[in-house]
């Protein structure tokens, strides 16, 4: 699948079959985030990979997370926070290029930012120097009914709404 492809067709998943991630589609979603850029190379992250359920029960919790429970895989994205100005930036684009390889790989994604670090801290036995950024859930999209999304639809806004030239507001290039 084209980088551009993996750009439309991705979505939020929260609904994921029982099927586990094969080990090889794993690593190469994970390899994806070591290789991604980072200021001045310092890559100033660490992932840890949850396929516990009983943690991944502890995860869905808070009002937003329920289908963790269902996702096969959990991936945390910590920051060293002796990178201050860059580790939030660093993890997310090592996240994004994970998701864009795991749709590449036909895997589901969903960004998680309804969690409790503490918790996630002592679950996970994360050291103090890192925080926790995200929670990225991974699996095989199970189909589910969204009436929210049938009656609404998928609408994007338009270019024209998202992008100014030279200044806010100003449209039209040149």
């Amino acid at each position: 699948m084209e980088v551009s492809d993996a750009v439309k067709v991705r979505k939020s998943v929260r609904a994921y079959d029982s099927k586990d991630i094969p080990e090889d589609v794993l690593a190469r979603i994970l390899e994806a985030g070591r290789i991604s850029p980072s200021a001045s190379n310092t890559q100033s992250w660490h992932f840890i990979v949850v396929k516990d359920a009983v943690k991944r029960r502890t995860l869905s919790q808070h009002r937003w997370t329920k289908f963790l429970t269902e996702s096969p895989v959990v991936i945390v994205g910590c920051g060293d926070k002796s990178d201050p100005d860059w580790y939030v930036i660093d993890v997310s684009i090592a996240l994004q290029t994970m998701v864009l390889v795991a749709t590449s790989e036909g895997i589901g994604t969903c960004w998680i930012g309804d969690f409790d670090e503490d918790e996630v801290r002592e679950l996970c036995k994360i050291p103090k120097n890192f925080s926790v950024v995200c929670l990225l859930a991974l699996g095989y999209p199970r189909e589910k009914f969204d009436l929210g999304r049938a009656l609404v639809g998928k609408r994007r806004k338009s270019l024209s709404d998202i992008v100014s030239y030279e200044e806010f507001g100003r449209s039209g290039p040149g």
